[in-house]
């Protein structure tokens, strides 16, 4: 399995993960396939340009998984649409991805976190995993929507300093 950072250039590939995703999972996310089927190539390519760190994961010549980390603030990059076809689940794909965006965001001096639905306990399993702990509902969040948690992983101190 080869994990690739990709960027406007390949707007294609992400539209197609993208949208295999959000007809997959529709629940796992905040957007709608109806929302992006037929959107222009702009509005792709401004999304894949807008978000700085875009992520595939590929078997062979098939894509089989997307992740994204979008910088929050000076502290924090928010990982952000992950999916992972079910074909490949169970495979360390999800792993891969997901350490590709904590690993962007360390090298920046950021630590990650992630919001994800309370009712998503293969996806919240996945990111206990990967070294993630819930941090709970955000205070204030609306009753009127899914339930969220965030997550987060925190940086690695350095040996012999501890916060």
């Amino acid at each position: 399995m080869d994990i690739t950072r990709i960027g406007p250039a390949d707007w294609e590939t992400f539209r197609e993960v993208r949208l295999e995703s959000l007809a997959e999972s529709p629940a796992a996310f905040g957007s709608r396939h109806a929302d992006w089927v037929d959107a222009p190539a702009e509005r792709w390519r401004s999304r894949v340009t807008q978000v700085p760190l875009n992520l595939v994961a590929r078997e062979e010549t098939q894509v089989v998984g997307v992740v994204s980390g979008q910088l929050v603030d000076d502290d924090w990059v928010e990982l952000i649409s992950m999916w992972v076809a079910p074909a490949a689940r169970g495979t360390g794909a999800a792993g891969r991805l997901i350490d590709g965006v904590v690993e962007w965001a360390a090298s920046q001096g950021r630590a990650t976190f992630l919001m994800v639905r309370t009712d998503n306990r293969r996806a919240r399993t996945a990111y206990e995993h990967a070294g993630f702990v819930d941090v709970g509902v955000p205070e204030g969040w609306p009753d009127d929507g899914p339930e969220e948690r965030r997550m987060e992983r925190r940086r690695s101190e350095p040996d012999g300093q501890h916060g």
